[in-house]
């Protein structure tokens, strides 16, 4: 395990006892998969980790404003991962579709007659997504593990392809990048490698969500209990226990939050095929700035009439079209 530039360069070994130790406060529902396109093979000398995840967070951050490194992490031609974003930050990666998740970038071009993927990162790429579904517990299909091909670059709609979309994770990942692809090809080898998830040892009561810039994360339930993290405003916690003012965020660890700090959230699901998204809360706003998909998991952070605030931002449906 080597740092360098704020980042850690780990093995796939290394990164799967990592992950584990990590405390990360926020919900994270779905993993992302992209590929670099570049830096890609020919940018790839063998040591040169660091210095092409520098390259990408100076871009990001230079020339698209981005307050870091879009991914939280890189995976490279010889298996090695390197770490990116911070965990309790939602990535850059797939507009409309960032919050509660986490990005991997799969350094390389897979489209057709680009890179061919060489074993070491074809495991390591299992292995790290099989690492993040067990860590977060997110189930292993085409719901939750998403394609960047799958949405559309204008509106953020899951388009499954079509309309405005890149090719990411390329053409040529994993036998192609359809969403029968991924479920044939890449979800059944993710699967298997993450093998039966125990059950978790406290029953989730609610979600809630942080209504301060930063909140801290405490190791005992109490203002003088160790700090241990700190998570930023809006995001989505779980909550597995309450006592007093205080609530448990972790169930299998030792994380607590001050319950004045957070609101409860109400959770959904779309159940219609496509369901606009507007910015404000009636068929008045015109046109939609998005659309949610049947099945999509939301979060309710305001009700005003029939229509639900889906985040932070100034983002409404019709909650007819939704079962809570």
């Amino acid at each position: 395990m080597e740092n360098k530039f704020g980042f850690t360069l780990l093995s796939v070994a290394e990164f799967e006892n990592w992950i584990t130790e990590q405390n990360v406060a926020r919900t994270v529902l779905n993993i992302q998969e992209h590929h670099t396109w570049s830096p890609n093979y020919t940018h790839f000398k063998g040591n040169n980790h660091f210095e092409l995840q520098k390259g990408m967070q100076d871009f990001h951050t230079v020339v698209n404003g981005w307050q870091d490194i879009g991914q939280h992490f890189s995976i490279f031609p010889d298996g090695k991962i390197v770490t990116g974003r911070g965990l309790e930050i939602s990535p850059a990666c797939i507009y409309g579709f960032n919050n509660e998740s986490i990005c991997i970038e799969n350094v390389g071009n897979f489209d057709n007659g680009g890179d061919t993927m060489t074993p070491e990162q074809r495991d390591a790429i299992v292995r790290v997504t099989a690492a993040l579904c067990r860590r977060f517990r997110v189930p292993v299909n085409s719901s939750r593990i998403v394609y960047h091909h799958w949405f559309d670059l204008n509106t953020g709609a899951r388009t499954n392809g079509s309309g405005v979309t890149k090719t990411c994770p390329g053409t040529h990942f994993f036998g192609g990048n359809k969403v029968k692809d991924a479920e044939q090809n890449f979800l059944p080898l993710v699967q298997k490698a993450v093998g039966n998830m125990d059950q978790v040892p406290l029953p989730l009561l609610y979600y809630a969500y942080v209504k301060v810039k930063w909140l801290p994360v405490r190791r005992k339930p109490f203002f003088l209990g160790k700090k241990i993290n700190e998570t930023p405003f809006g995001s989505v916690l779980r909550i597995y226990e309450e006592k007093g003012k205080w609530r448990r965020i972790s169930a299998t660890k030792d994380e607590w939050v001050n319950a004045g700090k957070i609101k409860k959230l109400k959770r959904g699901t779309v159940n219609t095929d496509e369901l606009n998204v507007r910015s404000g809360p009636g068929i008045q706003f015109n046109p939609p700035i998005g659309v949610v998909r049947k099945g999509q998991e939301i979060f309710v952070f305001a009700e005003s009439g029939n229509w639900v605030k889906i985040g932070i931002d100034e983002r409404w449906v019709s909650a007819k079209f939704v079962d809570f």
